[in-house]
């Protein structure tokens, strides 16, 4: 059995879709929904949905695209991973977490050891919760991501030196 997904979802879902600097085109289905998201030239996200989640007067909209001017385009410099240092990489498209809910520790702070399989952050996606887990023994030497903010595919989160063997 599929839950629907409500306006707030395929709000939530645009607002990560217009966050990724690197997505042209998006296909979407879920049960009965459809959601295509083509970034044109002219920087306008189209969507078109088909569901009853959705009420009838938000099934085809325009949402402006945040544009990039070619002059930041031609300045912003890929984030460079230092020598000796391991990148934490986001697995997927979605909203990084520190802690495992508000009010709560962070999992981890920098200068902080940790193992392999320690977990360093949540990535929400669609109110799903992704465990991400350090991936080798070390300590953190910087977190690059706000608590709450979008991250993109292969994006690096968190700054790990390894511990030597």
């Amino acid at each position: 059995m599929t839950k629907d997904l409500t306006q707030s979802d395929v709000e939530n879902i645009l607002k990560m879709i217009d966050a990724a600097e690197h997505l042209d085109e998006i296909e979407i289905v879920h049960g009965g929904f459809r959601l295509h998201v083509v970034r044109n030239g002219g920087g306008v996200l189209r969507t078109e949905s088909r569901t009853s989640a959705i009420p009838e007067n938000t099934q085809r909209q325009a949402v402006p695209a945040k544009p990039v001017s070619a002059t930041l385009a031609a300045t912003a410099a890929p984030l460079v991973v230092p020598e000796g240092i391991v990148a934490i990489r986001a697995p997927m498209l979605g909203v990084f977490y520190r802690a495992p809910a508000p009010g709560e520790k962070p999992f981890v702070e920098v200068g902080q050891r940790v193992h392999a399989d320690d977990t360093v952050c949540l990535i929400e996606v669609m109110k799903l919760f992704n465990t991400i887990r350090a991936g080798v023994d070390g300590e953190i030497v910087n977190i690059l991501v706000d608590n709450g903010g979008l991250v993109e595919f292969d994006q690096p989160i968190i700054f790990l030196k390894p511990s030597k063997a």
